[in-house]
């Protein structure tokens, strides 16, 4: 196990399968005592058994479910998990929840239009403001966004428009707490290769992400969540937006 986080007391939203599951996994085996959230009933089986390979670490894991959506409900998320860790305050918060939608700006109505903006813009806007409430100083906050940020593509706009916030909300807040020494960062990693990519995507538009990384393939989860780990360690990188994509795309 790492000293650098044995110990300490996580959050990792989305934590209960894919990318989210690999960090929480990350974290436990160097000691960290995570709280994993997942959505809704349909992550509940992925999220027990994600759990339950937490809790083999040795640490106190706990799954919330909850669905973000209102300041409120990431607030109470907060509470919930300190509650199941027996913290009083947390020192890594991560977030990995998101919502893509692909479709021409002509096509978008104003319910799927609000329902971006509320995942991608609102939910994570709460949840570094009550990170930044909840954390001890020293700890970390870091956020997924997408490589498509620095994309120019057609069909992403409420994806792209509602991540982009992201990025001036993570500035604003690591100069805010720089005095408390919480980094505050973004990871950006390009398409990757999990169910919550390919029902978007055409067969030919899969081939042309593909075709456009190192080796001819997608983004992996394996090589965003080492990237994650070591941003919870690192004491010096705050306020940025870090691209990890194979050289898909970069600005």
């Amino acid at each position: 196990m790492s000293d650098d986080l044995k110990g300490k007391n996580a959050i990792v939203t989305g934590g209960g399968k894919n990318l989210g599951a690999l960090i929480a996994e990350t974290l436990a085996k160097q000691g960290v005592n995570v709280a994993i959230h997942y959505n809704s009933a349909s992550s509940k089986a992925e999220t027990e058994a994600t759990l339950k390979t937490l809790q083999g670490y040795g640490v106190k894991a706990v799954a919330i479910q909850a669905e973000l959506g209102s300041a409120a409900s990431v607030s109470k998320l907060f509470k919930d998990a300190l509650a199941g860790l027996g913290a009083s305050k947390l020192d890594l918060a991560i977030n990995t929840i998101g919502k893509v939608l692909k479709k021409e700006i002509v096509s978008v109505s104003e319910a799927e239009y609000d329902s971006m903006f509320s995942v991608n813009a609102k939910v994570n806007f709460f949840f570094i403001q009550e990170a930044a409430k909840n954390l001890n100083d020293g700890g970390a906050i870091i956020s997924i966004v997408t490589s498509l940020l620095g994309a120019f593509a057609p069909g992403y706009s409420t994806y792209q428009g509602s991540k982009a916030p992201v990025e001036w909300f993570t500035k604003a807040a690591a100069k805010e707490l720089q005095p408390r020494g919480i980094r505050v960062n973004a990871v950006a990693p390009g398409p990757m290769d999990t169910p919550f990519f390919y029902p978007q995507e055409a067969p030919e538009a899969v081939a042309y992400h593909k075709s456009q990384a190192l080796g001819g393939r997608l983004t992996d989860i394996k090589d965003i969540a080492p990237l994650v780990d070591f941003l919870t360690k690192d004491k010096w990188i705050t306020g940025q937006i870090i691209f990890s994509n194979g050289g898909y795309t970069t600005r």
